[in-house]
């Protein structure tokens, strides 16, 4: 905060508040918020019904009652400050009534701040997020003799998947896609009544969270035997997966290894086809710093964690995907799924 001229921070919902004090903010219309002033004790001004919920900590805890104005109470332990950093994810009413309360503040994200902590995962972290890789791999080495696609639907293969998710030990899913056939072309297609033909390709991607940490994998299937186009493409990504696996390294920025994952795929001819980015971080979050896409030059460091997920998306056709969560490690990476990469035949 001295760093960067931040008088006060104040953390709301999201993932930097149980990263700051273990306690995660349920997403209510009733405000819980972390003030950090950079010259006083840390407060944590939750509503009196959730203080039950909050470990002690290196903090105060300020409970609010039901009549009581908690953005009052903020503004009062704020104090003056010239620069306030806010959580990103803040409802947009506190942050109205916030400014009206400390008209001569001037407001700015707070992720630019704590993205720098939780950007490089420590040792716990890394075993937490191999943990829950762990428990989606046994998922996918369970899909092709439990799990029947043929003549159902992508919304009943979806729950299967789920329920053997938890199964496996998350304590809950965050999302899942079952794209099959041409709808495999859409890379955020939610699952529905489409019935799941043979010979279909269908794009399978999961992920929940384990420990508080989350898992997010995606291989691609297909109902009996391949076409032989779709079994090219599928290798023609798991090259391009390969590659981009192969490019981390310590130094190398991000936008190096979408590039190492874009190359393979746009001198197969299908360049205009792979159409987001190459990965994301990961962490408490599925989706947060560092993100692999075409002009970030932020260099990779020990413990940055992040997926490798290049894909080719084939309009009224279908598509694939590979995708794997690693971790920069001093003289390389750490590979965290090791679930089976191949075009597996389900029934």
């Amino acid at each position: 905060m001295e760093e960067r001229g931040v008088d006060l921070a104040l953390v709301s919902v999201g993932a930097d508040l149980p990263y700051l004090v273990g306690y995660e903010a349920m997403p209510l219309e009733r405000l819980t918020m972390l003030v950090v002033r950079i010259d006083a004790e840390p407060v944590l001004v939750v509503p009196e019904l959730e203080a039950p919920r909050v470990e002690p900590g290196p903090f105060r805890l300020r409970p609010w009652r039901e009549t009581d104005d908690p953005v009052r109470i903020v503004a009062e332990l704020a104090g003056s400050p010239r620069t306030a950093a806010i959580g990103d994810q803040t409802w947009a009413r506190f942050l109205l009534a916030l400014q009206d309360r400390l008209p001569g503040t001037r407001f700015v994200p707070l992720s630019p701040l704590t993205q720098t902590l939780r950007i490089r995962k420590e040792p716990a972290e890394v075993e937490a997020l191999a943990g829950a890789a762990a428990a989606v791999d046994r998922v996918l080495a369970r899909i092709p003799t439990e799990v029947r696609f043929g003549g159902r639907s992508e919304r009943d293969v979806a729950r299967d998947v789920v329920d053997l998710m938890l199964e496996e030990g998350h304590e809950a899913a965050s999302f899942w896609i079952v794209a099959s056939g041409p709808n495999g072309a859409s890379p955020h297609h939610e699952p529905g009544g489409r019935t799941i033909e043979r010979g279909d390709v269908v794009v399978v991607d999961v992920g929940g969270r384990r420990n508080g940490y989350c898992s997010d994998v995606t291989r691609t299937f297909v109902v009996g035997d391949a076409a032989s186009d779709a079994a090219d493409v599928h290798a023609v990504v798991a090259a391009a997966q390969q590659a981009g696996r192969e490019a981390v390294a310590v130094g190398v920025s991000a936008g190096d290894v979408d590039a190492a994952a874009r190359r393979v795929i746009s001198d197969a001819g299908y360049g205009e086809f792979f159409i987001h980015r190459t990965g994301h971080g990961i962490g408490l979050e599925t989706h947060e710093e560092p993100y692999l896409v075409e002009g970030n030059d932020l260099p990779l460091e020990p413990g940055m964690a992040f997926s490798i997920e290049p894909g080719i998306y084939l309009p009224g056709r279908f598509g694939v995907r590979i995708e794997d969560i690693v971790v920069v490690t001093d003289d390389g990476l750490r590979i965290l799924n090791q679930a089976d990469r191949s075009l597996v035949s389900v029934e």
